[in-house]
């Protein structure tokens, strides 16, 4: 499939490895321009490096690193026409006894600060009628991960959010879509199958066998094949898909 995508100017948070990762190197492939951004430039230009991308660094928990990264990278890349909103996942637990300092530090660097990034980069987009802004969310927006009580509360108002803009911008070629990673084989994954099994008293084998039994793919995805999602979303075909949820699940999350 043409992709369209040769030439065009991406940006993905959170990428040096993982879904982001997954993602940027699925962009590159097809011949995008592509910046990619993490907490550490060790951490992005290792990963830039392999898919011959441009490092930058950005904590999405500061918003005076939002502001200098939509800035460096308008001037790098000399415009975006790709954005991937991904933050990193907050820390496991319950609904009951999280502090006030931590709903509102994660909401800041989960909600506040990317949508602050796409405010930035939106004009130039409507300026050229083309773009693209992705977000990656959770299965847990679409049905509560149990532990995971801070991830269901905030992703959900980035779709909320995603959904209301995608009807504003649609006629100048901006779409506005969000992807739902069910388990992908990750860090991240490994970090809450190992919290969940020093939750339960399980093994961390058992954990990982119990989750793959509720899979009907049977399996964990893989990062490219996450990636290929986004970049779908990304390209030139997908231009009638907005306001959407993609999930790449392999069938775990049954309601719509």
């Amino acid at each position: 499939m043409e992709t369209g995508l040769k030439g065009r100017r991406a940006l993905v948070l959170g990428a040096s490895k993982g879904l982001g990762f997954g993602i940027a190197e699925g962009l590159a492939a097809e011949g995008a321009r592509v910046a990619i951004a993490s907490r550490t430039m060790d951490g992005s230009k290792a990963a830039a490096d392999k898919i011959g991308a441009l490092p930058f660094v950005c904590d999405t928990g500061k918003a005076d690193q939002i502001d200098a990264l939509a800035s460096d990278v308008s001037k790098a890349l000399e415009g975006v026409d790709i954005l991937v909103l991904n933050s990193g996942g907050p820390p496991p637990g319950k609904a009951q006894g999280v502090s006030s300092e931590q709903w509102r530090n994660s909401f800041e660097a989960m909600f506040v600060n990317l949508v602050r990034l796409a405010d930035q980069l939106l004009p130039g987009m409507i300026e050229r009628k083309f773009g693209r802004i992705i977000s990656v969310i959770s299965s847990g927006v679409i049905q509560p991960i149990p532990n995971l009580a801070i991830s269901n509360a905030i992703r959900p108002a980035l779709v909320g959010w995603g959904k209301t803009l995608a009807a504003e911008v649609a006629a100048s070629g901006v779409t506005v879509n969000a992807i739902a990673p069910g388990r992908i084989a990750t860090d991240r994954l490994k970090q809450l199958d190992a919290a969940n099994a020093e939750r339960t008293g399980r093994s961390i084998d058992d954990v990982a066998a119990a989750a793959r039994a509720g899979i009907p793919a049977g399996r964990y995805g893989d990062i490219a094949e996450f990636g290929a999602a986004a970049v779908f979303l990304a390209s030139e075909k997908a231009s009638f898909i907005t306001g959407s949820i993609l999930r790449v699940d392999g069938g775990q999350i049954s309601a719509t």
